[in-house]
């Protein structure tokens, strides 16, 4: 009788943090400890562990500003809407740190200057996304009343409007939504198109596509409310069985039932310190089969 072999486990190629997301926590943690009244607007990033975390550092997370009377003010990775921001930083009683990330900030530039761009001016702004995201909420406000989210092809295809468009994208799209969408409204308008989809993401996506196409199993980790880890798990379940968690606990033993391989990726929020605990966990579940195995074939 052949033995089974030892649970082998891999972690994508990229995986976890990004840059933007880095950034983010490192000027929360330098401001808690510096300052004694820590705030951010919404949960600086989309997972509930590393912000509980945060918390227990005195990092309190607001969802109304205009009870904050002093302190300082970090605004989240996904940005907020421009006019808020702004009453933000007329008070002269907070101090604002904008945590945002460069590659949403940059969207959100790219918007603000085709909603004022004098050619652009008769021109609609598609920006492909979540309706109810933070980011593109965001994005939203920053098009002066031209913006229209589109979230999936059957929106572009019943999607009516006059003149010519300009199209932009929530971040973490992946490109086959982004270009589908663009392929289907181009049959219809004059259209130019400004890609702001964020490398990091693109390089998770293709790395987590990649493992997927390799193993038994895939385990997806990272908060259910993070649009780009949802979307990791979508990619990965088109080509092997998947699992989308955030924590160690959420694992399940009969998972791994005739699983050889298991393939572990990550969203951009998700930090390292879950990521090991996930790994470590599925490491010790395989070892408990492969004994168990061993066992019955002695047995025998």
């Amino acid at each position: 009788m052949e033995l089974k072999t030892k649970l082998r486990v891999k972690i994508a190629e990229n995986a976890g943090f990004c840059f933007g997301v880095r950034r983010a926590i490192d000027l929360t943690e330098k401001t808690a400890g510096k300052e004694r009244k820590v705030y951010t607007l919404g949960p600086v990033i989309h997972n509930p562990q590393e912000v509980k975390r945060l918390e227990k550092k005195g990092i309190k997370t607001l969802k109304d500003p205009k009870k904050v009377k002093s302190g300082s003010i970090i605004l989240r990775t996904h940005g907020i809407p421009c006019n808020l921001h702004k009453k933000l930083e007329e008070n002269k009683n907070i101090n604002v740190i904008d945590a945002a990330c460069p590659f949403v900030k940059r969207a959100q530039n790219t918007i603000k200057r085709l909603s004022t761009d004098i050619k652009s001016k008769d021109k609609t702004i598609i920006v492909v996304g979540e309706k109810i995201h933070p980011e593109v909420i965001a994005l939203v406000s920053y098009g002066s009343g031209k913006c229209i989210i589109v979230e999936n092809i059957k929106e572009a295809q019943k999607f009516r409007g006059r003149g010519d468009l300009n199209i932009v994208s929530q971040t973490t799209q992946t490109p086959e939504n982004f270009n589908s969408i663009i392929k289907v409204l181009k049959k219809r308008y004059k259209t130019k198109v400004y890609n702001t989809i964020c490398k990091a993401t693109l390089d998770r996506q293709k790395a987590a596509e990649k493992l997927a196409k390799n193993v038994d199993l895939m385990i997806v980790i990272g908060g259910k409310n993070s649009g780009n880890t949802t979307r990791l798990a979508q990619i990965c379940s088109e080509k092997t069985k998947t699992y989308h968690i955030e924590t160690a606990c959420s694992i399940k033993e009969k998972w791994f039932k005739n699983i050889n391989s298991v393939g572990l990726t990550a969203g951009a929020s998700t930090p390292d310190w879950i990521i090991k605990e996930i790994e470590m966990r599925i490491k010790e579940v395989g070892a408990k089969h492969y004994l168990e195995f061993i066992s019955a074939a002695d047995i025998k």
